[in-house]
């Protein structure tokens, strides 16, 4: 642990911000898992539905840079080949 204060608050802020991005990451992980599933099942319906819910969640991990707008699009454009292959 740090003696300066300076570095005491950073360490703290690192934490909260490292908790924020692990939470964040593990819902577009959830939804990208809902997704999946709903294809692998072969229910279109649910499939659409959830890819809505993915495509919300992937933009507004990308719109906090905690993933990378190229690394959200490249998930979108996976999850939406998917469920348009189902078609």
């Amino acid at each position: 642990m740090p003696n300066i204060k300076a570095s005491v608050l950073s360490v703290r802020k690192d934490a909260k911000r490292h908790a924020k991005n692990v939470a964040e990451k593990d819902a577009v992980k959830a939804a990208i898992r809902k997704v999946n599933a709903a294809v692998t099942a072969g229910n279109a319906d649910e499939a659409k539905a959830a890819l809505n819910l993915a495509a919300k969640t992937i933009d507004k991990a990308a719109s906090n840079n905690t993933i990378h707008e190229n690394a959200a699009a490249r998930k979108k454009s996976t999850l939406a080949k998917k469920v348009n292959a189902m078609a």
